[in-house]
């Protein structure tokens, strides 16, 4: 995987598609990597899109960043902005899922020069950040120890696809060798742990709350994909989302719950590429 050197460390991330394609930057959620988009950045590799899936340091990365780096959700918004802009990315379809949707929601709020379109599916907004009953599993994650003591059971398939694992998030079953490679940096890095206790220590619902309020300030075009069946992001909130911006659309997409790159990987695909400019054929 190729790696870029920022003020806040060394991150990895996989590219695909031409380099000089339409960029489409990919944001997922904690204790999840890139991988998580795969699906979706093949579909529109093979479009003609550049795809980006940055590991973002969230617990699932591979490379814990510097010690002092700024890891709150607002600190990684900018992680964001950086990576862009060391790329020297323009005009970017940012896409998010789960705590990533509530990144590109900080990245519009600190500096949305270099985005020129937003996809959201299921994530956090609004006061929702994080849903019930996820805000225990990110209060146990601030204090590192106790929270690596309680993720011990993750090594085993069968919890972590489980209803106390990543179960209830998916409709399709996870391959155990990804799942497995989300888990075990968390297990066996004590910088990534501090990298994600960071990031949960910064997590104020009453920041993004203000950030809503801040949403309609946002030029560009926003397409929200969502799950109707998940029940941790609700399509209530995902229609609440919708009116905080100025030119929002919402569409449901079927057969799916928070997950909604893993479930439905092809449909959010097709979404995206025709909401982003298209490739000439």
């Amino acid at each position: 995987m190729p790696e870029i050197r920022l003020e806040q460390g060394t991150v990895r991330y996989r590219e695909q598609g031409p380099a000089d394609g339409p960029p489409v930057l990919f944001a997922h959620g904690f204790l999840v990597d890139g991988s998580l988009w795969d699906e979706v950045a093949d579909a529109l590799a093979a479009r003609g899109y550049r795809t980006l899936q940055p590991d973002l340091p969230l617990g699932a990365h591979k490379l814990a960043l510097n010690p002092d780096a700024d890891l709150s959700p607002r600190g990684v918004a900018r992680l964001i902005v950086g990576f862009a802009t060391a790329l020297e990315l323009e005009d970017v379809t940012l896409v998010g899922n789960d705590s990533g949707g509530a990144l590109c929601q900080f990245v519009l709020d600190t500096d949305a020069s270099r985005i020129g379109r937003v996809v959201l599916t299921n994530c956090d907004g609004i006061e929702v950040f994080p849903p019930k009953p996820f805000d225990i599993l990110l209060k146990l994650a601030c204090r590192p120890r106790l929270f690596h003591a309680v993720m011990q059971g993750m090594r085993l398939t069968a919890l972590r696809h489980g209803p106390l694992g990543f179960g209830l998030l998916v409709q399709r079953p996870l391959a155990a060798q990804q799942s497995r490679g989300w888990v075990m940096p968390y297990l066996t890095d004590a910088g990534v742990r501090r990298d994600a206790a960071a990031f949960c220590r910064g997590i104020d619902p009453a920041e993004l709350s203000g950030i809503a309020t801040r949403l309609r300030r946002f030029p560009g075009q926003v397409l929200l994909c969502w799950a109707p069946r998940d029940r941790f992001f609700t399509i209530e909130l995902g229609r609440r989302l919708e009116a905080c911006f100025a030119d929002a659309r919402l569409v449901e997409i079927p057969d799916a719950r928070t997950f909604v790159p893993h479930d439905q990987p092809l449909r959010l695909a097709d979404e995206v590429a025709a909401f982003a400019a298209r490739v000439p054929a």
